[in-house]
């Protein structure tokens, strides 16, 4: 970019040169003008001269060629070097939206860690993350990346997580807590377990997703590339037309003139406004989205997203915090204390928030040698054989299915139900919070025109309804298992209009398959699953679900501005392109109409980045 400044400001002061001060000998203003046109523009002729050769015609660099040494033929010196100069103007302008839009996308790449300190037999060994295997230790001094995602098994600190969730707070962790890789270490030493190679780590996830979100063209993208591609021929062709057909039917009429109407023709033509503006108004909403801590994949995700009609949500850890705590232990013919032990083994290999708080309540040291098998029973609950005790723990229908006579628990909250060998033993109550999050979510969501929310879980009828009405939703469906969830979804998806959006949100793993059915699916990345986040179309870090509310808007916001380029852009170019045609015109509007016009799309496209008036 530095280089091209250079370039623009050199031939501008000769071009100002040759226009300014009249020599005796024209040649000299006409040379003047030559090495201006040649500083300027020959990477551009080369260009073009490199593409016909290799099939690529028609593009931008062969219509500036074609139209600027035709200026050159005609005796329009100024003119010419113009129309280059211009050009090049306007690439500059390009240039810096494209670094300055990369700039919010380039400092997540500022999470990739160049090492890892690899601890082993009391020393230190700086290597290579992809290196370091499940299990092993390693050490983060402060002012560090994490380098994989792992558990804090010696020391506290405080962690800046702002390249990953856009929150500004910094987090403390302690013995126990899991911490992300990417994440900076702002004052101390800690020691971490490896849990992920890095290859499936948080940093490794992102990157990806970041890396390939360009790959993903919105349907205008892919309209405009197509556009281009048929115009940009046609417009060369409707050109030399108008220079040769007029002058041979048209009684005194001079060729000069149409060939100069011509080349102003193809200069107007160029179609740099639409080709360049439209892609970067995605690029710079992608970029302004990583700010916020909301991940897109693609800019077709973006462009979808600004028609959603109906947002579906799943319960557990999406609205809910998902933090289940025991509230009550209620035994039959056994002790409380047996009853939660034998819950913690059964639950013991699970990674359910509802498990995670029935070994939490246990809060002893499990001996998995007790543990002679498991077996999760999707969306009903664990059948176990504890210390040769067969165990069923889960909610109410595990109980039906199995034919086992239980008394129902009516209070509102999640029920795990158990039986030991096909006999009742009584019941463990499990209450979950609401986010404070999810009545702001909700609440925007009405007042940004969403026509319905719908939430979809798998636990009791009544305490679905409970959450729902607290929350202000338009529906809930409960005790879903996940084929269940499929098929409300499918529902779901026949009342929206024909352009009207569906999307999904959800973070666990038994919620990938509606995530994958939905028009969008969004995953709550920082604390889901991993295959949620690979089933889903948009990520949001922080798993605050009013997000999804910034996201929309950010959509709708660079949809406006993309419709705003497509619109202006064709209109000035249709109105200057008839002007040239009738000789109205000159190449100087030409340029404006070409060059003026890329600039300022260009700078009504980096408004998709200011995120402060989208929160």
């Amino acid at each position: 970019m530095k280089k091209r400044a250079i370039k623009i400001v050199l031939s501008l002061i000769l071009f100002l040169v040759a226009i300014l001060i009249e020599f005796n000998n024209i040649w000299i203003n006409n040379s003047i003008f030559i090495v201006s046109y040649i500083i300027v523009g020959f990477d551009i002729v080369k260009k073009a001269i490199r593409n016909i050769f290799r099939g690529k015609v028609f593009d931008e660099n062969f219509l500036m060629t074609v139209a600027t040494i035709g200026a050159f033929g005609i005796g329009e010196f100024p003119e010419a070097v113009a129309v280059m100069l211009f050009y090049q103007i306007g690439e500059l302008f390009q240039s810096y939206a494209v670094d300055k839009s990369r700039k919010s996308i380039s400092s997540l790449m500022d999470i990739r860690p160049d090492y890892a300190n690899l601890y082993k037999n009391g020393t230190i060994e700086k290597v290579n993350p992809e290196e370091v295997k499940i299990g092993d230790l390693i050490v983060v001094k402060p002012g560090e990346k994490i380098p994989l995602d792992g558990n804090v098994v010696e020391g506290t600190t405080s962690l800046d997580t702002k390249a990953l969730t856009g929150e500004s707070l910094p987090r403390e962790v302690t013995i126990g807590d899991e911490v992300l890789s990417g994440c900076i270490n702002l004052n101390g030493l800690i020691k971490i377990k490896v849990i992920k190679e890095y290859g499936e780590s948080t940093v490794s996830k992102i990157l990806d997703l970041v890396e390939n979100a360009s790959s993903k063209k919105s349907k205008s993208e892919n309209f405009i590339t197509k556009f281009a591609k048929y115009y940009t021929p046609i417009v060369v062709i409707i050109a030399l037309m108008l220079a040769v057909i007029p002058p041979i039917i048209i009684k005194d009429a001079s060729f000069s003139d149409w060939l100069y109407r011509a080349l102003s023709f193809l200069v107007v033509s160029c179609p740099c406004a639409l080709v360049i503006s439209v892609p970067l108004s995605f690029f710079g909403g992608i970029g302004g989205a990583s700010k916020m801590g909301i991940l897109i994949k693609g800019s077709n995700y973006l462009e979808i997203l600004s028609n959603t009609e109906i947002v579906v949500f799943d319960k557990t850890g999406t609205l809910t915090e998902g933090s289940f705590k025991v509230q009550k232990v209620e035994p039959i013919e056994i002790s409380k204390d047996e009853l939660l032990k034998i819950a913690a083994y059964a639950e013991n290999y699970s990674n359910h928030p509802i498990s995670k708080s029935v070994k939490e309540a246990y809060n002893k040291e499990i001996d998995e040698k007790q543990i002679l098998k498991t077996e999760e029973i999707s969306g009903l609950g664990i059948s176990a054989k504890i210390n040769e005790k067969d165990v069923l723990i889960g909610n109410d229908k595990l109980m039906s299915e199995n034919k086992i006579e239980f008394i129902k628990c009516t209070e509102i909250g999640t029920v795990l139900y158990i039986a030991i060998n096909k006999k009742y033993a009584g019941y463990i109550l499990i209450a979950d919070k609401i986010k404070d999050d999810s009545v702001k979510a909700i609440k925007e969501l009405k007042r940004n025109n969403i026509k319905q929310t719908v939430m979809l879980t798998g636990d009791r009828k009544n305490v679905g309804e409970s959450v729902a009405n607290k929350l202000g939703l338009d529906k809930v469906f409960a005790e879903l298992l996940p084929d269940g969830k499929v098929e409300k979804i499918e529902e779901l998806l026949k009342t929206k209009s024909e352009k009207g959006k569906l999307v999904f949100v959800g973070d666990g793993i038994n919620d990938a398959p509606v995530l994958a059915i939905s028009d969008i699916g969004i995953a709550m990345g920082g604390l889901g699953a991993d295959s949620a986040i690979e089933a889903a179309d948009i990520v949001i870090m922080t798993d605050e679900p009013s997000k999804i509310v910034n996201a929309i808007k950010l959509s709708k916001k660079t949809m406006s501005i993309v419709k705003q380029n497509i619109i202006f852009a064709i209109f000035i170019k249709i109105a200057v392109l008839i002007l040239a045609a009738m000789g109205l015109s000159t190449m100087w509007e030409a340029v404006f109409a070409d060059v003026g016009v890329s600039i300022i799309a260009i700078i009504n496209a980096l408004r998709a980045l200011n995120i402060k008036s989208i929160k």
